[in-house]
């Protein structure tokens, strides 16, 4: 340990007293910031290093990187979420008010210089300004809340569980191929360009049953670019956002036990409030089936209109605005214009910020056996 990180260490000692019983967990600090493609601040580092992750003051979560048997916390998927929010942002900790710490690290070459900013959730939710700018590095900061009020009270995070351990990186995402990039940005609607920008994985999976059998359990056979599109890709997760069930599953989430619970589930608030359930339920005539929904509680469903399956629009069932008209465009066109941003409708919102590069951000996660 370096001086300067003996005395980062001390500043931090003597605002919040000494570490925690139990060890800290080992990080590996080049193979994180190899990962991150950055250095990190050394005050930083060093109070990981000897403290481990925190709950201070019961209002903030200093994060680190750590891994443990429960895995209430993903330090990987913290990172990569936070970078969205804004350009050169780095989380570093959480509130239980829903806010963010994070370092500016477009503000110097030098991440010991990097000053903290905090997005503030009831800001954003009132529609103002949700960045607060101390103006100040990590440890002048954590001074100014102690000044204004938290409690110099730490310890262990609870997201730690028993004993934190050592945490690995994953493995880097792959660059974009010219292939991907010409699906992107070509304008092709078939399973081609979709499979060109995200190539499916090699062994699908669908279920342990048949198609046969999932048609005896609905009553209905299923459009044909849906059967084309499950073939390919199996179940699985667009995005983080948009879950295909499982076609030939049995569990209550693939695709006909949702038609199960979720017909039954909406059918009683139609019930009570009409007004905004104002769909006929498979197998009413034209009613909805559900077949793949958000993360969100968002279904995505056919209405069951017309000669056959394969003439059957779609429509989202939003759970958390009114019901609005049917899609336009079949299913494999509809979930490219979304991957592209070209689709903007409740319980599909835009994936991509204005700095992002779609294509950091487009993926698909498959399903396997027992993933609930």
């Amino acid at each position: 340990m370096n001086d300067q990180e003996k005395a980062a260490l001390a500043a931090f000692a003597e605002l919040f007293g000494p570490p925690p019983e139990g060890p800290a967990a080992p990080v590996d600090w080049d193979a994180v910031e190899e990962w991150l493609g950055l250095r990190l601040p050394a005050d930083y580092k060093a109070v990981a290093t000897a403290y481990g992750p925190l709950d201070i003051g019961e209002r903030l979560w200093l994060h680190t990187p750590f891994a443990d048997d429960a895995r209430l916390f993903d330090y990987g998927g913290f990172v990569e979420r936070g970078r969205r929010a804004a350009p050169g942002v780095l989380p570093f900790g959480e509130t239980r008010m829903a806010d963010t710490l994070y370092w500016d690290t477009t503000a110097s070459d030098d991440p010991d210089e990097w000053p903290v900013v905090v997005h503030v959730q009831n800001l954003a939710n009132a529609g103002k300004d949700p960045w607060l700018r101390p103006g100040t590095t990590l440890l002048p900061t954590l001074t100014g809340f102690v000044s204004d009020g938290l409690r110099p009270h730490i310890a262990r995070s609870g997201y730690a569980g028993g004993e934190p351990s050592a945490w690995t990186p994953p493995a880097r995402r792959p660059d974009p191929t010219p292939e991907q990039r010409a699906a992107l940005t070509g304008g092709g609607t078939g399973l081609d360009t979709l499979t060109a920008l995200v190539p499916p994985p090699a062994e699908p999976y669908l279920g342990e049953q048949s198609w046969e059998w999932l048609y005896e359990r609905l009553g209905t056979r299923l459009p044909t670019e849906y059967v084309r599109l499950m073939e390919t890709y199996g179940g699985g997760e667009w995005c983080q956002w948009l879950r295909f069930n499982r076609p030939l599953g049995t569990e209550r989430y693939d695709v006909a036990g949702t038609e199960e619970w979720y017909g039954e589930a909406y059918r009683g608030l139609r019930a009570d409030f009409p007004q905004y359930h104002p769909l006929p339920v498979w197998p009413e005539p034209g009613g909805f089936l559900p077949f793949a929904d958000s993360i969100d509680g968002d279904q995505l469903c056919w209405l069951t209109e017309g000669d056959t399956p394969d003439d059957w629009p779609l429509i989202v069932i939003p759970r958390h605005a009114d019901q609005g008209p049917p899609l336009t465009g079949t299913l494999t066109g509809i979930l490219l214009a979304w991957l592209r941003g070209e689709l903007r409708t409740e319980g599909l919102p835009r994936l991509v910020r204005p700095h992002e590069d779609p294509l950091d951000v487009i993926d698909f996660a498959p399903y396997g056996p027992g993933t609930d």
